[in-house]
């Protein structure tokens, strides 16, 4: 699905060069759900956005479903984008005019999807994360997981085949965010790959795989169902896991 090999991240000013990330290699396989956790400013933001098309890379290679991204011009970027990802920000990013069923329907519009189809898909995906009844509230009138389910519903509506979560229970109360965190689990059963950026060692150690970014570099340690491999102790996981 992802293969990214020595990808390395430039940010340049007349003065300084800060390299955000550093010969980062990272193999991720249909149908897996990793966990992205490291301190802040690690690279973690930047490499989401490098995977998910939001900003070039420096040098390197980074396939996405075996298509060379380095090769695509501005227009065939945004193309595949659309085709392949679904984004779910912290912030839910909902458009505080219209209401939930008009949210996740923007999307669908902007990809050409007919009338009939954007219905469909906009029902099921809203029943699908429990709010099939409030598809004509407004934003304002749900509390922050309610709209953070509608940011899923509104990722979900574009059936991509990889999810790109950035910090998604961030905002969230502990009830709310292993209500995310279940509806996750759940889509991630049904066959979609998600990549979650996280501060939350418990939502961490609820993903199958866990990579660390530090320094702009990737180290990389295998959860099993929620238990540390062998060479590693649940406490020595869960500090990695927050930059400890």
């Amino acid at each position: 699905m992802i293969r990214m090999n020595n990808i390395n991240k430039v940010y340049q000013t007349d003065m300084v060069q800060t390299h955000a990330l550093r010969d980062f290699n990272l193999n991720v396989e249909q149908g897996e759900f990793i966990a992205v956790t490291g301190p802040s400013g690690s690279g973690k933001t930047t490499f989401l956005n490098i995977a998910g098309m939001l900003e070039p890379f420096s040098s390197g290679q980074y396939q996405l479903d075996g298509v060379d991204v380095g090769g695509l011009n501005d227009n065939q970027r945004a193309d595949l984008r659309n085709q392949k990802i679904g984004f779910i920000f912290q912030g839910f990013n909902l458009i505080p005019d219209l209401n939930l069923y008009e949210n996740v329907e923007v999307p669908l519009r902007y990809r050409g999807i007919k009338a009939a189809e954007r219905k469909k898909r906009i029902e099921r995906c809203l029943e699908l994360v429990g709010l099939g009844a409030r598809a004509k509230h407004l934003p304002q009138q749900l509390s922050g997981g309610q709209q953070q389910r509608v940011a899923i519903a509104r990722a979900l509506a574009g059936e991509p085949r990889f999810l790109l979560a950035d910090e998604p229970t961030g905002n969230l109360d502990s009830l709310m965010a292993r209500q995310v965190m279940e509806i996750l689990e759940d889509i991630n059963r049904e066959g979609a790959t998600i990549v979650m950026v996280t501060h939350d060692p418990e939502l961490a150690r609820r993903a199958p795989r866990n990579i660390q970014v530090v320094d702009g570099q990737l180290a990389d340690f295998s959860l099993y169902q929620g238990r540390p491999s062998s060479a590693s102790s649940a406490g020595d996981i869960a500090q990695q896991a927050v930059g400890g």
